[in-house]
């Protein structure tokens, strides 16, 4: 979570007023159709292989969605993201229709799951499972996360500022820990490494004192194990893997410790330990979505601490290097006055792509985002759309047309959060019915989720559905070479263009003109199914248009296999989402395709002409 998050009694800056992001107006999910949608090719389970993610069919996964949700972290629906299974099912419907997303984090509570030690609840697990099914049935994947933020809520007394989520109360009680107290802290963050009782708590977590840490690991091997009993083979292929621990850190070090030592002596050997769980529980299988120190990628210099597990060696398929980030800059409101610009983020994800493809693995950034509400959610559209751009390419917008060759893999992410109930929350604050929070949320002044509800009880989207629900290329038959996207979203009324079609490409940019539009290479592999790319809600059928060295096409046909080499099918699950399908029938060859709804109805030479700039500008920089 964003730990530099500026409460709401203190504001370090006097701005005029707040400004909250708000996107077009409220969305309503489709109604489901017939599960029926799902393809051939559909279904395969998920592995790791030469530093991607792929499924059966050897093709490259793109994992994009949200985090559902923060609900977990509070009391009110007893430590599940819902209050029900017909809001999980309402969710994710929503989240494919309205999000574009095709994966979720699926947050868990250690507290919830072994309230009494030694004892697992399987009726927590039994709910777990439910819910998780809502996703799973609508095709999306599903990674769970044994979520604790500040250690735990039983550590903070009721009139307390702050609070936490985590352990159990029983794993607090063993502690003796000091009264909880953060001094003068501005931010709920500052509580990780000035507040003593948190410290201390996650000191002895990590040093396995009293036994915590093994009492961590059984249960998470038996929630792992109800699931694998509890899901039909088709659903349990659906889960992606596992996140061991949320934002992991010392507490503190001991003498002569330093943060990485710290990783390779106590956070590595905790991994292998889950590791070997997660195996025992049937998951070998599917790989732990491992986090390092929470500070290792800090954009604050003075929050900056080595790590990355840079001494775990090769991770290779069992891992998945499994990271956050935050503009803790932009967040605090005074070390970032402006707003972000093209290519702001793009180093900071390099460095996410080169330390997964050093370590042999996939990469994941499972929490990004910004405040919607506040002194600094003005930067929310700006900050967002630059944290997209830069999962999508490592180039910022102005060079990616001249330099596409260094674009990089496409990363992997669920942006925090998903959460149904924001401002509609009823919790008790650290217990205390006098401190009833319903705003944002409802944690720690927290307002991040994507949605809330509208009057009506619709899943409605908070910010612009251009930014959220993106094209991108869920599934890639060979080798992505390059990706952009340019989704023309709105910071108020200004269209944020980051990557035009340059003035070297003529009928290119006429063709896109003022439209969304994204542009794929790849090399083909050896399998027979085909590339897909998520088609947003703003790219109907009929106002598609494809240019391709597999066909130029505008309103795409329905696929019915290789006989349409550029066409459209639904998504699985039913939720009226749909993909765009490529096929080729080749292997070792290079691929390109744009994507734009700029177009209506284009004459053929228009069409020929961008065909032509296309194969040239392909041959020029592939």
């Amino acid at each position: 979570m964003p730990y530099f998050r500026v409460r709401a009694l203190v504001v370090l800056v006097v701005l005029s007023g707040s400004l909250t992001v708000a996107g077009p107006p409220p969305a309503t999910a489709a109604t489901p159709a017939s599960p029926s949608d799902s393809l051939w090719f559909d279904g395969a389970p998920l592995t790791v292989q030469g530093g991607r993610f792929t499924d059966g069919q050897g093709r490259e996964i793109v994992l994009r969605g949200y985090n559902v949700s923060g609900e977990t972290k509070l009391e009110e629906n007893s430590g599940l993201p819902f209050a029900s299974v017909a809001d999980a099912q309402k969710s994710a419907t929503a989240l494919r229709a309205l999000g574009g997303a095709n994966t979720v984090r699926f947050l868990l509570s250690w507290a919830h799951a072994e309230p009494v030690r030694g004892q697992v609840d399987t009726g927590y697990l039994a709910a777990v499972a439910e819910q998780m099914r809502a996703f799973l049935d609508a095709g999306i994947r599903v990674f769970p996360d044994f979520h604790q933020d500040l250690y735990s809520r039983y550590l903070f007394s009721s009139g307390s500022w702050y609070t936490g989520d985590g352990a159990p109360k029983w794993a607090v009680d063993a502690g003796s820990y000091p009264a909880e107290s953060c001094g003068i802290c501005l931010f709920w963050g500052q509580n990780i490494t000035q507040n003593a009782a948190v410290q201390k708590a996650q000191y002895d977590f990590w040093h396995n004192s009293y036994g915590l840490q093994d009492a961590f690991l059984t249960t998470a091997r038996t929630a792992m194990a109800y699931l694998r009993q509890h899901l039909t083979g088709a659903e349990f292929a659906d889960i992606a893997g596992f996140d061991p621990y949320n934002e992991p850190y010392a507490g503190s070090y001991d003498s002569g410790q330093t943060s990485r030592t710290w990783e390779k002596d106590l956070l590595w050997p905790f991994y292998e330990k889950f590791r070997a769980r997660m195996d025992a529980a049937g998951w070998q299988d599917k790989p732990a979505f491992v986090e390092p120190n929470l500070f290792w990628n800090a954009d604050i210099s003075t929050q900056k601490q080595e790590g990355g597990l840079l001494d775990a060696g090769t991770l290779g398929p069992r891992y998945v290097f499994n990271t956050h980030f935050y503009d803790q800059k932009a967040i605090s409101g005074v070390l970032m006055w402006g707003k972000a610009a093209d290519g702001q983020y793009a180093a900071d994800f390099a460095t996410v792509r080169d330390r997964a493809a050093s370590a042999g693995t996939a990469a994941v950034v499972s929490e990004f985002g910004h405040p919607l509400s506040g002194t600094v959610s003005d930067k929310a559209p700006t900050v967002l759309k630059a944290m997209y751009q830069a999962l999508d390419s490592r180039l910022p917008g102005a060079s990616w047309w001249s330099s596409p060759s260094a674009s990089g893999p496409v990363l992997s992410g669920t942006q925090w959060q998903w959460d149904l109930y924001n401002g509609r929350h009823h919790e008790l604050m650290n217990g205390n019915p006098d401190k009833v929070l319903t705003s944002g949320d409802a944690w720690n002044d927290e307002d991040l989720s994507a949605v809330d509800l509208d009057g009506s009880g619709n899943v409605a989207l908070r910010q612009d559905a251009r930014l959220l629900d993106r094209l991108y290329p869920s599934a890639t038959a060979g080798t992505t070479l390059a990706f952009t996207y340019e989704d023309r979203s709105r910071d108020g009324s200004t269209t944020l263009t980051w990557n035009p079609v340059p003035s070297s490409l003529p009928n290119v940019a006429r063709l896109v003109g003022s439209g969304q539009y994204g542009v794929l290479v790849w090399r083909s592999g050896d399998g027979t199914a085909p590339t897909e790319l998520h088609l947003p809600a703003s790219f109907p059928t009929a106002s598609a248009t494809v240019v391709s060295d597999l066909g130029t096409v505008s309103a795409p046909p329905a696929y019915t296999g290789a006989a349409t080499p550029v066409a459209v099918a639904p998504e699985p699950g039913g939720t009226g989402s749909r993909r765009l399908l490529l096929t080729d029938t080749d292997s070792g060859a290079l691929h390109y395709a744009l994507v734009t709804n700029g177009a209506t109805s284009p004459s053929a030479d228009l069409l020929s002409a961008a065909r032509s700039e296309l194969s040239a500008w392909v041959t020029a920089h592939f």
